[in-house]
């Protein structure tokens, strides 16, 4: 499993093939536990595993008091090698 280096960029990581996942988790309140809530989470991680995303849902069941009722997120890859370019120039139109 591929952890994110914390010393690349954003559009490193985009490049190396990570994408922006956003997860919405669902949990009961420690004190009410018929009282849901939310909290959101977001990462560049990488499709289809997102080793990301579950080392975080995994810390969250060790060490956060309220259970997790469920999970659903979604994952956009913003770009990718391919679309691309290193731009050496611009123009201006006035």
């Amino acid at each position: 499993m591929e952890t994110r280096p914390s010393d690349m960029t954003e559009t490193e990581l985009m490049l190396r093939g990570y994408g922006l996942t956003t997860a919405e988790l669902f949990y009961h309140m420690p004190d009410h536990v018929h009282v849901l809530n939310t909290f959101i989470w977001q990462e560049y991680d990488l499709a289809p595993d997102h080793p990301r995303l579950f080392q975080f849902i995994e810390f969250w069941q060790r060490e956060i008091d309220g259970p997790l009722h469920s999970v659903r997120f979604t994952h956009r890859k913003m770009i990718s090698p391919g679309e691309w370019q290193n731009m050496v120039g611009e123009f201006r139109i006035q």
